[in-house]
């Protein structure tokens, strides 16, 4: 590395969080320094429609060594502001952070010393996690669901504070699909990873960007992102069915020929009819999960747009400005 070139790299996704940042900041660049090592903090604004552009602007200015802002041009979602910051990411390591307090910045340094250590990725799970009770369940489920269908194995897929080698990075960076799940991507793409227990905190302030039905449908994004396990259980569960219906059919038929035609039992007929119809709408739903990735995927539209990227000129830059724009 040279001298202009951070040894650490912190991606921190914001939407709509300017009644936290000021404590963020106050928290944040505290934590960075107690750690003695050359820094750079690369806050993404997801399209915020608050306040926040402003605060993220003033810090900038207050610490424009340490500090870089990328701008998106609308709300693209945390994934895709992440992996905007890993393209403009320099640091040697990278460690990723939401902007909620949820996960304390002063975590930051267990991880570092993990990778200084040689992995080249650091998941994490959460203890006494503050979250709502459903939010716990679901995830417990979901975490269960993937443990069985995927090949990705971790202990906490919805905690953000993790930490990625250059060489991971780079790998995700290079990856073009157009719906993308980090922390799996991280988990398949590492050599030497690792997972360590990390702090979680209430929300300071406003409110989670996941409802229900966000979380509903990450949870298809990485059930279909990485495995085709739900369609082969699927095609498995129409071969049994069929064969009891077929039995069924063999079965009504020989009566209808034996006893003659029979008014009884047609309730649990329509029952069975309704049972059917239902497994075949949900199969219906998952396949298209899968040709909606595909629709997606082929239209190659960017993941993500750059309205500008605040940061301090190097020696080595062309631009006169800390103003870039750029279209990835």
């Amino acid at each position: 590395m040279n001298a202009t070139t951070p040894l650490l790299s912190v991606i921190i996704p914001v939407y709509n969080e300017e009644a936290v940042l000021p404590t963020l900041f106050e928290r944040l660049y505290i934590a960075l320094d107690a750690l003695h090592c050359p820094y750079e903090v690369l806050f993404c604004n997801d399209g915020s429609r608050d306040g926040s552009v402003e605060l993220l602007r003033a810090q900038f200015h207050r610490r424009p060594q340490e500090t870089r802002v990328i701008l998106l041009q609308v709300n693209f979602g945390q994934h895709a502001a992440i992996l905007a910051g890993f393209a403009r990411a320099r640091g040697r390591y990278v460690i990723t952070l939401d902007a909620d307090l949820q996960n304390p910045p002063e975590e930051v340094g267990k991880l570092l010393k993990e990778l200084q250590a040689g992995h080249d990725y650091v998941g994490t799970w959460r203890a006494n996690r503050q979250d709502l009770a459903w939010r716990r369940i679901g995830s417990r489920f979901i975490n269960l669901i993937r443990e069985r269908t995927t090949p990705i194995k971790m202990a906490d897929h919805g905690c953000m504070l993790r930490g990625y080698g250059r060489s991971v990075v780079d790998a995700i960076n290079a990856t073009r699909e157009n719906i993308t799940f980090i922390p799996a991507l991280a988990a398949l793409y590492s050599a030497n990873p690792t997972e360590i227990e990390v702090k979680h905190d209430e929300r300071l302030a406003g409110v989670s960007k996941y409802s229900l039905y966000r979380l509903i449908r990450l949870a298809f994004d990485l059930l279909t992102s990485f495995s085709t396990v739900p369609l082969q259980a699927f095609s498995m569960i129409g071969l049994v069915l069929s064969l009891c219906a077929g039995g069924l059919v063999a079965y009504l038929l020989s009566r209808r020929l034996l006893l003659g035609p029979e008014a009884d039992g047609v309730f649990t007929l329509f029952a069975l009819v309704f049972f059917l119809l239902g497994i075949t709408l949900f199969g219906i739903g998952l396949l298209g999960e899968y040709i909606g990735r595909i629709y997606l995927q082929v239209r190659q539209r960017p993941r993500y747009i750059v309205a500008a990227v605040l940061e301090q000129a190097t020696p080595s830059d062309e631009r006169p400005s800390h103003v870039d724009h750029d279209v990835p």
